[in-house]
């Protein structure tokens, strides 16, 4: 529990000193009118309050990630901890909110425009290319986790759940975003929120009043059940708990709503802050209540168990009882729903970015929805454990390449660009090392050999970055409109 405690207070007290030390080094504007003003076009581009914007954003981002991530990473041991604590405050709040305010200094651009602005062509087609296969991979199983559970309780067929889904995934998509977004996406935000605060106070309660449950302290010891290394494993599995790509490329739809530059802090680093802690409280109650299943005599994963989303339903109702079925409607039904919708909608405008597409006609979303959600359709035929290991790991491959993004950006206004650099070295290596070392998506080579070739991919990507820095800064078009002029 103290190791818990710690962490929690840790997160809390980095948003109001690190976030602060990082937006300092960004130096937002309030003289200057963002986006979502000067082209407000009542679709993408509509002002909203800034706690609407923040609420909206958590639930974009979060998804089943800090949750199914954190039960899964469950399995190495208290060690999660320390990853989701220094990945939030110095990777993934960082990460989060330099993408969102260079996408604003840039009219609320897509992910992959911005990495061609300062990455170059190859940079942006290669993120191009991982940003439209995240979004799709994200997309199915946003898709397939919810329709499995309510298959298992309504027996229609797992894709006539499927096509459900799709058809509100559809209609969202298409519409402008106060229809539902700015309407019921922070009520959902807030029940996401709301089912955390109980979790955590039904875990405090049982640690002091059950003596068979025990929230394990820190130590390296725990070994994982299927004998993965933390570095790079670890890394991947928690994903959306500690630092994620896929919030990069999601991002640029609050952007394009926000009011003033100075609440990007709030906005974007508060929610990756946010979902931390999400991810800290799922991740405890997991090792309390299944500790003896993964480190026992006969340890089990969570493939063999049947699922993170079988976990999530046995640990709510262990700690709630019957009440335990509205967290699993929550944590398994509504936040993915909530997710997959808004994944389809920012792959709609990043595409429309890529192509200049102008998406003020309802017919132009159409065109390019049909696509989007055809080739969704036809992945949701592959296993679902398969989809989320790739989605995972393309998920911190595009962290890296943004956190690049954000240096490049730092550099060319003669910012400190450490900050962002320093992580996106750590992320390279991970993401070379894991997909060389992974045993069944990977190559399955060895520890020695992903491990060197990811450290070395690390150090020669500092290098380029070091020696082809921009050297002069950048004009922006929201520099050049300021207030009274």
């Amino acid at each position: 529990m103290i190791t818990f405690l710690i962490c929690l207070a840790v997160l809390i007290i980095g948003y109001f000193t690190y976030g602060r030390v990082t937006e300092k080094i960004m130096g937002p504007d309030d003289k200057n009118i963002t986006p979502a003003h000067r082209l407000a076009d009542g679709v993408d581009y509509v002002v909203l309050p800034w706690h609407k914007v923040l609420l909206t954003q958590f639930l974009n981002i979060a998804g089943l990630g800090p949750i199914f991530g954190a039960v899964m990473g469950a399995m190495f041991g208290p060690v999660v901890f320390l990853w989701i604590t220094l990945g939030t405050l110095f990777i993934g709040g960082v990460h989060d909110m330099i993408t969102s305010y260079v996408s604003l200094k840039h009219d609320g651009i897509a992910l992959s425009e911005l990495v061609g602005i300062y990455l170059g062509k190859w940079g942006k087609r290669v993120m191009l290319f991982f940003t439209v296969i995240l979004s799709i991979l994200v997309g199915v199983v946003f898709t397939m986790s919810p329709a499995g559970w309510l298959n298992s309780r309504i027996e229609w067929g797992m894709h006539t759940w499927i096509i459900i889904i799709m058809i509100y995934y559809v209609f969202a998509t298409l519409v402008p975003v106060k229809t539902i977004m700015a309407k019921l996406f922070p009520l959902f935000s807030f029940s996401m929120l709301l089912m955390c605060v109980v979790l955590f106070i039904a875990m405090m309660w049982n640690q002091f009043t059950n003596p068979t449950f025990s929230m394990v302290e820190f130590t390296f010891n725990t070994v994982h059940p299927a004998m993965l290394s933390p570095l790079p494993f670890l890394f991947v599995t928690v994903a959306c708990g500690a630092v994620s790509g896929f919030h990069a490329a999601k991002s640029p739809m609050m952007v394009r709503c926000l009011n003033k530059e100075s609440q990007t802090k709030k906005v974007f680093f508060g929610a990756m802050v946010i979902e931390g802690i999400v991810a800290l409280v799922w991740a405890a109650v997991a090792m309390a209540v299944l500790g003896d299943t993964f480190w026992g005599d006969n340890p089990t994963t969570v493939g063999a168990l049947g699922g993170a989303g079988v976990l999530v339903d046995q640990i709510s109702y262990e700690l709630l009882g019957g009440a335990g079925v509205f967290l699993v409607i929550i944590a398994v039904i509504i936040v993915p729903i909530t997710t997959g919708d808004t994944t389809f909608r920012s792959l709609r405008i990043t595409l429309a970015d890529t192509f200049k597409f102008s998406q003020a006609s309802m017919m132009n979303r159409i065109l390019l929805c049909i696509p989007m959600f055809a080739t969704a359709f036809v992945l949701t035929f592959i296993n679902f454990d398969i989809l989320w290991r790739y989605f995972a790991w393309t998920n911190q491959t595009i962290a890296a390449l943004a956190l690049w993004t954000c240096a490049a950006w730092l550099t060319a206004n003669k910012k400190i660009h450490w900050i962002a650099s320093l992580p996106a070295m750590l992320l390279t290596y991970v993401s070379f090392s894991y997909i060389l070392q992974a045993p069944e998506e990977g190559f399955g080579l060895s520890a020695m050999i992903g491990n060197s070739v990811g450290i070395s991919a690390a150090i020669l990507a500092m290098v380029v970055f070091l020696f082809l820095r921009p050297k002069e800064r950048l004009d922006f078009p929201s520099n050049a409109v300021l207030k009274g002029k």
